[in-house]
Formats: structure tokens, C-alpha cells, sequence
């Protein structure tokens, strides 16, 4: 046990910190902070909630109104202080203060109401928020580690005061969301899909991390404000920027060695080979490739069971043919082997179309990624034309080009199916291919929807459909706490899979019913439960966990999840 000794504002004070050595052991902080020292840690305060007897004992008396609240009043506060705001960026920035002052009531708010949440700590309003990120900064979380830093990376990783961070989402802002490269204003992005791990999945928070790997940017509107927070000087590539890559990647297995990396947000050319470099390596995964491929293979198998129809006998064009699309038309395909086919047929029913027009394999402009799924067909140089041409029973959106899935291109596959699959997948709102709506009025009610964005109900000759979001927020944290339950060694593409199943198969014969193929966001924490057990009993029964295996698996994971709640400090 290590002893540090400082200094606050109200006196001298010992922080002991016992360091972990099992998941079950949360890493312990025992203090004797006073005043100020308390209110000014987010982990430690509890604002109006300390008791009268906690106010004399930490000598608070005085430096708080003297009424005394519960958390759920604490709750209700807070929700009717963002009710009072004008708009979804003020609601982020707000929460974000309350993160950083008081970490139990922020994760108590949004575990109450995730359905009203999420969309403003993560998508849509993130995108707005890393847009403006250089004018609205405020306090600083998490680690900025610059590439003029190299040779020192495991240093500035050693400035976390955290010993025993298990999960790191990084970036290097060059592809946030469907808005381009946002430099350093990329880091909203790791922040928000920490808080979702803890809020939907109860990992606990002292044991995340958000990386941004600040490498320059090519965006000259931000290269030319004065305001901008990052490195001014254009984008590192090359050996220098895979060396810098290495040395994070080498500098995260020393200091945390039971740490998992998730990439977020790189540019196709660089997320593609990255995952490839280091998934049998180490313990990572991209969620732009493999969790935004699950969330599609989940709404897929959902589909399913309103279309009665096999997987196998499914043909898919995507819209886009980035590191999203392969990410899932490879996924599908290892789904559809492992159901009877061969991964050469499996793959030549996901077929992909970009700005260039259909993916065949006479074009020289494919990377190496996309190649695999090129097809022996002439070219075609419109979307609907592929449709017509092509006929699949579902379309999938990851292009970030909005309106794409035009009235004819809807129209079209209803012709060709008596229950199409419309999934336009791009996010934010502004960048969806089609909305909720003109999915259902163009095919007549009959197309089996979900997006990437939150849309609302919609009424179609007097039926109301309920669209789902197809958003990666039902399979990344439940991910997090199967890695962390287990201590797992690697994720795999497996993993991937048994995370689609499960989330497909807790959509009620209601929810069906309304065209709502994804559980409710508003019990999106049962749901991660269930899906981070059947993750974790894979992790077990391949041998890739650190960790005893538990009589009762579920029972452990619900041991080891966070709840937020006011302990004694």
C-alpha cells in the first residue's frame, strides 16, 4: 500500500492507495481530506447529500446550504435544471461540469433516464460539442498525449493518478462521427463513450480512461482559429505516425498491463490496419468496425424474426464502403458461415457501393479491405440501379451522406421485397441517409427500419411504428464489462457475434409488432447485463480470461458492477 501526502485547502492530508489485484477489488482511495479537498474531488463529493455528521467530521460545516438531500432529490434537482435549458449543447456542456464535480450524482442522473440521456452525452449532440470544442472547453479530462511526445509516452500515461485503468478509448480525431477530422475537439468522443460504459454496463469509472493521440490536423479552419486547443501543423503520416501508434500501444501494455484499447474514430486507411496489427496482440478492438458491425448483425437477426426468413438467404447492399461497411458485411458473412455457408458465398451476398459506384472487380481504385468483397458484375453507377440490379432484401446506410436513400431507392426495394430492410446508419441526425419517416411512408408501412440517430414514432394509415436506433451503445459497454468481468486476454470477432444474439433475442413479440427491433434504451442496463453474460461465458469457455471462473457468472458480473451510490468515504 502506498502512502502520498499532500496539502489542500483546509490542511494536510494522507491518501493511501491500495492497488488492485483482483476485479473484485476496486482500487480503494482512504483519505483524510478536509473542506475544500472533498468538494473539489468528483469521486469524493457529495454536495447537499453529506449528512449533518459527515459535515462536522470532514469540516464542511459551513462551506454547504444547511439543508441536507438525498440522491434522489439531488435527481430531481438536476433534471429540472437542464429542463430549464434552451438547448442539447448547454444540457452536454452542463453535465460535463456535473461530471467533473460530482461523479456519483452525473452517473445516478443518467442511469435514471438513459433513453433522455444518452443522446446528449453521446450522439447527436457530441458531434456538436466536438465541433465547438476549442470555444466551450472548460475542465480537462483525460490524457492529450501529442506526437512530439514520442520516446515519453509511457510518462505521460504515468500522469493518470489512476494504477489500474482497464479500458482506454482513443483517438486521433481524424474521422469523428460523419463530421471529418475535428483535431484535438475529437477527445468528446472518448469522454462520452466512457460515461456509456459505466452508465449502461456499470464499468466502474475509476478504471476508464480517454486517449487523445494529437498528431496535427488537416482541418485549416481549425489550423487558422486562434482558439484551437491542438497541435498546429498538419496531419503526421507514415512510419513516424505508426512508430508514435507502436510506442502508445507498447507504452499501455507496461503501465496497465490488464488493459483493454478500444479505437474510436481513425480514418479508414489507418482503423483498418491498426485493428489488423494489433487484435492478436493484444487485448482491442475498434468499435466503428466490430461494435457498429454487431448493433447491424442484431438488428439484422431481429429483423429475421419478423420477415421469417433465414439469414442465409439474405442479400445486403451497403451505402458506403468504408471501414463501417466491410466491418459489418464481414460479420455478417462469418454469421452466415457459421450457419452453412462458405465465407466465398457468404461475402458475395454483402456487396458494397461508394462514391464510385458499385464495387466490382474490375475497378482499380479498391483498398485491400474492400477487395473482398468486389463481385464479378458490370459496373453500375447509381444507387437505385444497383437496387434493381442486385435485389436485396436489405440496404445499409454508412456513407454520412444524408437523403441518399432516396423515395426511388425505397420504393425500389419494396417492390423487390414484401418486407425490405432499410438501415441508414449514419450519424449524427443531419448525415442519416433516410429519416424514420420516409422509410415507412415510401414502403407503405412495410419496411423493417433502424438508424443510426434517434427518431421519433411515426403514423402510417392509422399504425405507429417505433424506429430503432442501431446504435453501439447495446453492444460496446456490455463488451467492456464481459472484458473486465473475465479480465479477458483478446477480444474476437466471435465475441462479436454472441453480443448480436443476445441483443436480438430480447426484443419482445410487442416491440416486433411496432417495427422496434432493438431493446428499449430505457432498460438499456438490463440488456447490457444479459448481453455482457453471454460475452463472458465465451471469454470462458475459450480459455481467454485471468480470472477463476464464478459458479454464478451473472451473479459476478453484477458484483463487480458500479451502482452509483453515496459511500463513506
Amino acid at each position: 500500500m502506498a502512502r502520498h501526502v499532500g496539502r489542500g485547502a483546509s490542511g494536510p492530508f494522507d491518501v493511501f492507495v491500495k492497488p488492485s489485484s483482483h476485479v473484485k477489488k476496486e482500487t480503494i482511495m482512504s483519505t483524510q481530506a478536509y473542506g475544500y479537498d472533498i468538494l473539489h474531488n468528483p469521486r469524493l463529493n457529495h454536495g447537499t447529500a453529506f449528512t449533518l455528521e459527515e459535515r462536522k467530521k470532514y469540516r464542511l460545516e459551513g462551506l454547504l446550504p444547511p439543508g441536507v438531500n438525498t440522491l434522489e432529490l439531488q435527481i430531481a434537482r438536476t433534471h429540472a435544471q437542464l429542463n430549464n435549458l434552451d438547448n442539447d449543447l448547454q444540457r452536454y456542456l452542463f453535465l460535463s461540469d456535473l461530471q467533473a464535480r460530482n461523479e456519483t450524482l452525473f452517473y445516478a442522473l443518467l442511469m435514471s433516464d438513459p433513453a433522455t440521456y444518452m443522446p446528449i452525452v453521446y450522439t447527436p449532440t457530441v458531434g456538436e460539442a466536438c465541433q465547438k470544442f476549442d470555444h466551450v472547453f472548460r475542465a480537462t479530462r483525460g490524457l492529450y498525449i501529442p506526437i512530439d511526445a514520442r520516446g515519453r509516452v509511457k510518462e505521460l500515461l504515468g500522469n493518470w493518478p489512476q494504477q489500474d485503468v482497464r479500458f482506454i478509448v482513443v483517438t486521433d480525431g481524424e474521422r469523428i462521427l460523419g463530421l471529418g477530422d475535428l483535431g484535438v475537439g475529437g477527445m468528446g468522443i472518448p469522454i462520452g463513450k466512457l460515461a456509456l460504459y459505466t452508465a449502461c454496463a456499470g464499468v466502474p469509472p475509476m478504471h476508464c480512461l480517454p486517449v487523445m493521440l494529437d498528431v496535427g490536423t488537416n482541418n485549416a479552419s481549425l489550423l487558422d482559429d486562434p482558439l484551437y486547443l491542438g497541435m498546429r501543423q498538419e496531419r503526421v503520416r507514415g512510419d513516424e505516425y505508426h512508430a508514435f501508434i507502436d510506442e502508445f500501444v507498447n507504452a499501455v501494455q507496461d503501465v496497465y498491463p490488464k488493459c483493454c484499447i478500444q479505437w474510436e474514430d481513425f480514418a479508414n486507411f489507418n482503423a483498418v490496419p491498426l485493428l489488423a496489427r494489433f487484435r492478436d496482440k493484444v487485448c482491442t478492438y475498434n468499435d466503428d468496425i466490430q461494435g457498429t458491425a454487431a448493433v447491424a448483425l442484431a438488428g439484422v437477426y431481429a429483423a429475421l424474426r419478423i420477415s421469417k426468413q433465414k439469414l442465409t438467404d439474405q442479400r445486403f447492399l451497403f451505402l458506403g464502403g468504408g471501414s463501417a461497411a466491410t466491418g459489418i458485411a464481414e460479420l455478417i458473412s462469418e454469421a452466415m458461415v457459421l450457419e452453412g455457408l462458405d465465407i466465398d458465398s457468404a461475402r458475395r451476398r454483402n456487396t458494397l457501393y461508394d462514391v464510385n459506384g458499385l464495387m466490382v472487380q474490375s475497378r482499380t481504385d479498391l483498398a485491400d479491405f474492400q477487395k473482398v468483397f468486389a463481385i464479378d458484375h458490370a459496373p453500375v453507377d447509381t444507387f437505385v440501379d444497383a437496387v434493381r440490379a442486385l435485389k436485396p432484401t436489405g440496404i445499409i446506410g454508412v456513407s454520412t451522406v444524408p437523403k441518399l436513400f432516396s423515395q426511388q431507392v425505397i420504393e425500389a426495394m419494396s417492390e423487390i421485397n414484401e418486407r425490405p430492410i432499410v438501415f441508414p446508419y449514419s450519424n449524427p441526425t443531419s448525415r442519416s441517409e433516410c429519416t424514420a419517416e420516409e422509410a415507412y411512408r415510401w414502403s407503405r408501412g412495410q419496411a423493417i427500419f433502424a438508424s443510426g440517430s434517434p427518431f421519433g414514432p411515426v403514423e402510417i394509415e392509422g399504425r405507429t411504428f417505433v424506429p430503432g436506433q442501431g446504435n453501439n451503445v447495446y453492444i460496446f459497454p456490455a463488451m467492456g464489462m464481459a472484458v473486465f468481468a473475465t479480465e479477458a486476454t483478446r477480444v474476437t470477432e466471435d465475441m462479436f457475434i454472441v453480443a448480436a444474439k443476445a441483443v436480438a433475442e430480447q426484443v419482445s413479440d410487442e416491440s416486433l409488432e411496432k417495427g422496434l427491433i432493438y431493446p428499449p434504451q430505457s432498460r438499456i442496463f438490463e440488456a447490457s447485463m444479459h448481453v455482457a453474460a453471454s460475452v463472458a461465458e465465451y471469454i470462458f469457455d475459450h480459455g481467454l480470461a485471468r480470472v477463476e471462473r464464478p459458479a454464478d457468472l451473472v451473479a459476478h458480473i453484477k458484483a463487480v458492477a458500479y451502482s452509483p451510490a453515496y459511500r463513506s468515504i
